[in-house]
């Protein structure tokens, strides 16, 4: 067994590391009270290779895997979990799945976009009332001859407003159960019928722009149809399994963030003539976090590295997820406590990674859905897949 990191990940872990602190961080304050979100450092990280990972070279991408991207989204999210946001919305979650099910034309048109960061992406599943019951969507799409026109809506959906290209799952076939639902690759601001509004009203993620969208009638060509009608759920559980591993990425990321402030305030704060990390109801704190983080980072490497290996890797990935997002709301929720009411202060990041945290335990898969899945395979009653 091989924990080590190669030359080549080390250089891509700091390259990130440095776009964190460089780009990101002297104006990420005034950015989050604003709720701004800014394209061109998304076609700046594209620029860098940050979306190019596990994508085939003739479609622009890098020959890196799922470990390099698990590793650049990691160092960005301990910095700002909002930017960890593009990692599924171009690479994991649209660019792999049409690699995946897609013809060659639709790859060759969609792919190096998302990848290079120059089109926004998307994928659209979630409804008012569909949540982890992805098969009780309403959302329809009715066979037109030359065209498919969806009707219903999406909500909670990154980047749907400022989108340009994505992934839309609806029904076709509402008889059929799961195996009537189709996936769509759409393009908002060019397909009649489609409008979307952003979702202002969030706790935490201010930098990442959520939306809603609202379909009536959008005309959607016979050729944009991913797969075949009636994949649909497939792809969308399959995509969920690559998504899953950004958002444990992310959830690392913020664990470490809010571990490396509690460490830092805990070595200059001073009460009773000492740093209060010499106290040792602080360092039962710290250690906690400390043990916390790292088992989460050798989970979410190894899922991974099952990744970049063909390898079954649904269980682990769920548990990577689940075991990530877990430890950041512990870590930002001790941070919190360690920085006192400087913690409870918008002026200091404490608070942030707090709001952050709380979102890692509801996307791509809540934490009661992790355990659904993990007891699931646990037990048997379902197998691991790829």
């Amino acid at each position: 067994m091989h924990f080590g990191l190669t030359e080549e990940q080390l250089l891509i872990q700091d390259t990130a590391r440095r776009f964190a602190a460089e780009d990101i961080a002297p104006t990420l304050e005034q950015e989050e009270r604003a709720h701004e979100f800014r394209a061109d450092r998304v076609a700046r990280m594209g620029g860098l290779g940050f979306f190019s990972c596990a994508v085939p070279e003739e479609y622009g991408g890098s020959g890196m895997g799922f470990l390099e991207s698990v590793l650049m989204a990691e160092q960005i999210a301990k910095v700002s979990a909002s930017w960890r946001l593009p990692f599924n919305m171009q690479n994991l979650g649209p660019s792999l799945t049409v690699c995946r099910f897609g013809m060659p034309a639709q790859k060759q048109k969609y792919v190096p976009g998302w990848v290079a960061g120059t089109q926004l992406g998307f994928f659209a599943m979630t409804e008012p009332n569909t949540g982890s019951d992805v098969a009780s969507m309403r959302s329809y799409a009715l066979d037109q001859g030359d065209h498919w026109e969806v009707h219903g809506g999406k909500i909670w959906i990154s980047q749907a407003h400022v989108g340009d290209a994505g992934l839309l799952y609806a029904y076709t076939d509402r008889a059929a159960g799961n195996k009537g639902i189709t996936a769509f690759i759409i393009e908002p601001k060019n397909m009649p019928g489609c409008s979307a509004r952003p979702i202002e009203t969030k706790l935490g993620l201010r930098c990442a722009p959520t939306g809603e969208f609202t379909f009536d009638g959008m005309r959607v060509p016979k050729e944009n149809v991913l797969g075949k009608p009636g994949d649909g759920f497939r792809i969308c559980m399959w995509q969920l399994n690559q998504t899953r591993l950004g958002c444990a990425a992310g959830a690392l990321g913020v664990a470490g963030g809010a571990l490396d402030l509690a460490i830092r305030y805990a070595n200059e704060r001073t009460q009773f003539g000492k740093p209060i990390g010499q106290h040792q109801m602080i360092q039962a704190q710290i250690a906690e976090l400390a043990v916390e983080h790292q088992a989460a980072q050798m989970l979410v490497y190894r899922a991974a590295w099952l990744k970049d290996q063909h390898q079954p890797n649904q269980y682990e990935t769920s548990v990577a997820k689940y075991a990530a997002a877990e430890a950041a709301v512990h870590a930002a929720n001790e941070c919190m406590k360690i920085y006192g009411s400087y913690g409870f202060s918008t002026e200091y990041p404490a608070e942030r990674f707090y709001r952050d945290a709380k979102s890692l335990q509801v996307v791509e898969g809540t934490s009661n859905i992790q355990k659904v899945i993990i007891a699931g395979m646990a037990l048997g009653h379902t197998p691991n897949r790829e």
